[in-house]
């Protein structure tokens, strides 16, 4: 597992957004299928392959049957991601086409990418208001998250071609930052709104020291100096706990539908972030979450160290990266000092 500093550039200060929608919308029975919603959905078995092991058992359940058992038989998926690797967002495409099949038209895809106040916009893209263009004007992509849109093109387009319900989960950037620096009871009653009424921090020992690492990795950065461990750690709490809340709420809300999470490996590592606090909030929900992990060859055994960091641990070979061009400054982007930790994790945990 390779360790994802969180980006601290996401702390400082940022624009204030407009108000959010708290909760998604619920009438979803009304809308109508697409006229190809019974078109056969084919996996695509090449890349990246299935390759998979229990997270807690390291039993092997490989190949393309034993992937579409568990992704049928749970109402929420999680499938992480490494941000910048093109094969992780592939696997979370598979993870939708197999619940497309399961599932008919009853399924909304939860997007870190997007932080709640964008949810109005994305409502109207999923609806087939806005053209492509005018959705990625609209949301500010290349500010708002900044990684190659391309990669996640395809679930976008499959969640408008099928006419699926799609969901704002990230708690806005401003009010991350303002819990690391300040603190939880820092906070306004408005951006209190981005977050459920009560915040848990999380008591999972291994969780715990993976974000105490990615807090120590900053070392001495003048940054770094600007927050106390308490308030990284809420901060973090914060975060999960924001975006859990939100596919909890689309649950109770909506009966009978599933929910496929894209995020940073970090946001579902070892279980104790969103799928802790979906759990929390939603009784006897059935999750099963795949932490994406980056390997030459699918291995005989699961390596020790894997054990635990989610229900399956799915390893793809990710082509090697070109070697990137000289900087023309010293100082890192925002779209480079990503929160990447198991694959990269959003402005938290990383990989």
């Amino acid at each position: 597992m390779r360790l994802i500093l969180f980006p601290l550039l996401i702390l400082l200060p940022f624009n204030l957004f407009a108000k959010a929608v708290k909760k998604p919308e619920a009438n979803i029975e009304k809308r109508q299928a697409p006229k190809n919603a019974e078109a056969p959905v084919i996996l695509t078995t090449a890349a990246p392959n299935f390759c998979l092991f229990g997270g807690q058992s390291g039993k092997a359940h490989h190949g393309e049957a034993s992937f579409m058992s568990v992704v049928w038989k749970n109402d929420v998926i999680y499938v992480g991601e490494t941000h910048d690797q093109p094969l992780d967002h592939a696997a979370q495409y598979e993870a939708l086409k197999a619940m497309k099949i399961a599932r008919g038209s009853r399924i909304a895809v939860g997007f870190e990418m997007l932080n709640q106040t964008l949810q109005p916009v994305l409502n109207d893209y999923a609806e087939g208001k806005l053209t492509e263009a005018e959705f990625l004007a609209k949301i500010d992509w290349q500010k708002e998250w900044g990684f190659d849109y391309a990669m996640y093109k395809p679930l976008f387009d499959f969640i408008v071609q099928n006419k699926l319900r799609a969901i704002a989960l990230n708690v806005p950037k401003k009010v991350v930052g303002k819990i690391a620096r300040t603190g939880l009871e820092s906070l306004t009653p408005e951006e209190k709104q981005y977050l459920p009424e009560k915040v848990e921090i999380t008591q999972h020992k291994k969780y715990n020291d993976y974000l105490k690492a990615t807090f120590g990795g900053h070392g001495s950065s003048p940054m770094a100096k600007m927050f106390t461990m308490e308030n990284y750690l809420a901060s973090m709490a914060a975060w999960n706990e924001g975006m859990g809340a939100r596919v909890a709420d689309f649950l109770t809300l909506n009966p009978g539908y599933a929910v496929l999470v894209i995020a940073g490996n970090g946001h579902l590592l070892y279980n104790a972030a969103i799928p802790a606090s979906v759990k929390a909030r939603v009784k006897d929900v059935r999750q099963a979450s795949f932490y994406t992990e980056n390997a030459e060859k699918c291995p005989e055994t699961m390596p020790k160290e894997h054990k635990d960091m989610a229900n399956y641990v799915w390893y793809i070979n990710h082509p090697p990266k070109p070697e990137p061009a000289p900087a023309a400054s010293p100082m890192p982007s925002l779209s480079t000092t990503t929160l990447s930790l198991p694959p990269s994790t959003s402005p938290v945990p990383g990989k």
